[in-house]
């Protein structure tokens, strides 16, 4: 195997009765890279993501991480060996602060059993220590800092999708799903988003990403797989993927002219 790829997907098939999402599907991510998925909708993209985090669990092949199949993991274990993941609702804890909202990614990494905590052993709190510090860390990465006293459902639309990717940032992630992290964004906070999501490659974060906003896409991907009614229709660099005619025919239009 190559070992400068992280994942891999391979020969994947989902079925749902007889509807057929995912057909025979297979890519490989390298360590680091900025892969983006793209079709139409019900090509099958986030079922495929919910495939690779482990809240589905495919008909038929497997996805490898660092080489060892993650199949009939669940979904918790995933988050341990290294699988976070973001949704296309930012399903923040209203009522929790930002920082909480944080902390609770930090804590998926925690050692401490309950008994310790209740108990407030010295190791315990050295770790809610550790665990304040680096959410702020990660508030200041999302560009929150200043907002770690809010109740997180007072924050606007886009700032709680930062907050979202912030506490999937927390549970140290080395890849990362983001399921349209840019929908509903206005311009500015896409900047900020695309300059956030550059920025996870020089923490050793592999980043997939699937988003219908072509803008955020061309600007981010540095390769791509495109899928069409549960099948890969293609795959390659966007200037590649742009002017594949059949990609244009199947989804980019005139946006690839």
């Amino acid at each position: 195997m190559d070992h400068s790829i992280i994942l891999e997907v391979s020969g994947v098939r989902q079925e749902f009765g007889g509807l057929v999402a995912l057909d025979d599907v297979s890519f490989r991510v390298r360590e680091n890279q900025r892969l983006a998925l793209i079709g139409p909708n019900g090509a099958g993209k986030t079922t495929l993501l919910n495939i690779i985090a482990g809240s589905l669990s495919p008909t038929a092949g497997t996805v490898l991480l660092d080489g060892k199949s993650l199949n009939g993991l669940p979904a918790h274990e995933r988050v341990r060996r290294g699988i976070g993941r973001t949704f296309q609702q930012a399903l923040v804890f209203a009522d929790m602060t930002v920082l909480e909202n944080i902390m609770v990614g930090c804590h998926l990494r925690g050692r401490s059993r309950l008994l310790d905590a209740a108990l407030r052993l010295p190791r315990t709190r050295k770790e809610e220590e550790d665990i304040y510090l680096e959410a702020l860390r990660f508030l200041n990465l999302v560009g929150l800092g200043t907002r770690a006293d809010t109740r997180a459902g007072n924050l606007p639309f886009g700032q709680q999708r930062l907050l979202a990717i912030g506490r999937a940032l927390a549970g140290r992630p080395r890849v990362l799903l983001l399921d349209e992290p840019a929908a509903g964004l206005n311009r500015l906070e896409k900047s900020a988003l695309i300059d956030l999501i550059r920025r996870l490659g020089e923490m050793d974060i592999t980043t997939i990403l699937v988003e219908h906003d072509m803008e955020v896409v061309m600007q981010l991907a540095e390769w791509i797989v495109v899928l069409d009614h549960g099948k890969r229709l293609a795959q390659g660099t966007p200037e590649e993927v742009r002017r594949n005619p059949a990609v244009v025919e199947a989804y980019l239009g005139t946006e690839a002219e």
